[in-house]
């Protein structure tokens, strides 16, 4: 709809804006209606009826918007947005616009032998006709109707009255569109006090369960909403001012183990309050699968929380044993195993602060950079206190927790051997490289220390570190691993390359 009005019609965004409301609520109308509804706007008149044809000498209106009904057949099977009229062609639309009054054909018109009533809706904002709707029912299957029926469109014909006035639709009513109650889930008409004309049987189904068993025709529906939902103070005058239809606002009752969702519609043709709708949606099943999964979050981030700190305390119980040990190999292996540890205590950490499995591990990656040089480079078993400069450029990005923590063991086990054999005697630099290409991530560590001895394999190294580093990456991360001297002869590089998955969005968006 935004292309086509920016490039066929005038209308200004304001007037875009306001058809965007109305498109938000018109299959309310068209369900009230059982009626197809499609959204003209009159088009410039340098616009052509169709591409290759001769501008239009006389003004036109093309089809930006359609909607058919959930509640009965519809008159079009082909889709007409896009199409456009010449003014003359459909003469409903134009006494529509011109005159900003509701217009209706007397004979149904004949549409492949269907016949259909014809309505045209003028779609006023502030003091312009900015549109046309045209309403077509299909009366195949017409037949006398219900009070369900007559209900429904008495309240459509003061709909269409409020959208030619320009009072329908309100834009403070449509917080959440997409889950706010339809007609089909309940129907409740309100007199011009608040009194229920009219109840459908989901309605009636619906407040049965929250405990009211009798007939509510007759009844002040807000107070008697009042009364089902354990509020008090001004949570309940809330309530009561919705199912009284005075606002157009939505509200939740909960009581009797039920949970309700109420919309309320002022219904005010020629601007007087004559009563209002409320749609009723009993939404119990929802909001208990919606609880279920607070509180499956809650416990899934508690667990992580508690593995975190039983990692931290197994790690502090290796370091405490590491400083009684005074062979030098079996402090440096406990130290080995701290940051081990360590690195996987940082993924639940994160893990247990997040409301889903993903965690962002551009920080896991600078907190085991900055563990791993701490302790390499200063702590028992390191390179006695040396200086090493460390850095990481790049976006490691989002990733899931099953590869999260297989890649933070990884990445310490890489830097732990940077440290240990390349900067050891020395100090130097030390740089991670994160690329994300699709759905691969690509790591590369660089050191400018003592670089590989000769004749090195990566593959077949026999030491603890790199063959973990190979089953990692071989068996959880479906990657490749190599480690090869620098460019330039000193120092080496890791060249890490597994497979992450497609870049989802950041966690709480």
């Amino acid at each position: 709809m935004n292309d086509l009005i920016h490039t066929r019609t005038d209308l200004d965004e304001a007037d875009l804006d306001w058809l965007h409301l109305l498109i938000g609520d018109w299959q309310l109308l068209a369900d009230l209606s059982f009626a197809d509804l499609v959204l003209w706007a009159p088009l410039r008149t340098e616009d052509g009826a169709d591409p290759g044809q001769a501008p239009l000498t006389e003004p036109g209106y093309v089809a930006v918007a359609q909607m058919r009904p959930n509640t009965g057949p519809t008159c079009y099977t082909a889709d007409l947005v896009g199409s456009t009229i010449r003014r003359g062609q459909r003469p409903m639309l134009d006494l529509a616009i011109d005159s900003g009054r509701i217009r209706r054909e007397g004979d149904p018109e004949w549409r492949e032998d269907v016949p259909v009533r014809v309505e045209a809706i003028p779609v006023r904002r502030g003091d312009r006709v900015i549109a046309v709707i045209s309403r077509n029912t299909n009366l195949l299957a017409a037949r006398t109707p219900s009070r369900l029926e007559l209900t429904y469109l008495q309240t459509a014909a003061d709909l269409a009255r409020m959208i030619a006035e320009g009072i329908f639709p309100y834009p403070e009513s449509r917080e959440q569109q997409d889950n706010s109650p339809r007609v089909g889930d309940g129907v409740i008409r309100l007199d011009a006090d608040g009194a229920v004309v009219y109840a459908s049987p989901n309605a009636l189904s619906a407040y049965h369960r929250l405990g009211y068993a009798a007939d509510m025709v007759g009844e002040h529906l807000g107070a008697l909403t009042a009364t089902l939902a354990p509020v008090q103070g001004a949570m309940e005058e809330a309530l009561e001012v919705v199912a009284s239809g005075r606002k157009p606002r939505e509200a939740e009752v909960e009581g009797n183990g039920t949970v309700v969702q109420l919309r309320a519609i002022p219904l005010r043709p020629q601007g007087e309050r004559t009563g209002a709708l409320v749609l009723v949606h009993d939404v119990t099943e929802l909001r208990r699968r919606e609880r279920e999964l607070i509180s499956k979050d809650a416990t899934i981030r508690e667990i992580h929380h508690r593995v975190k700190n039983n990692l931290q305390t197994v790690a502090a119980l290796l370091r405490l044993q590491a400083r009684r040990i005074e062979d030098g190999t079996g402090r440096a292996a406990l130290e080995e195993a701290v940051r081990r540890v360590g690195s996987i205590a940082l993924v639940h950490e994160t893990l247990s602060q997040t409301l889903d499995e993903r965690v962002d591990f551009d920080e896991i990656a600078d907190r085991v950079l900055a563990m791993v040089v701490d302790v390499g480079a200063g702590g028992p078993g390191g390179p006695g206190g040396v200086t090493v400069r460390a850095q990481r450029t790049g976006r490691f990005g989002v990733l899931p927790a099953q590869i999260a923590t297989p890649l933070s063991m990884v990445l310490t086990e890489v830097l732990q051997n940077s440290l240990e054999h390349g900067l050891a005697d020395q100090g130097g630099s030390l740089q991670v490289e994160a690329h994300r290409h699709g759905p691969r991530l690509c790591v590369v560590v660089t050191d400018d220390g003592n670089g590989l001895p000769p004749g090195f394999d990566a593959a077949t190294a026999g030491n603890l570190g790199l063959q973990i580093v190979r089953t990692l990456v071989h068996g959880d991360l479906k990657g490749t691993f190599d480690l090869r001297p620098a460019p330039g002869g000193r120092g080496a590089v890791a060249v890490l390359d597994v497979e992450v998955g497609e870049v989802p969005a950041e966690p709480g968006t």
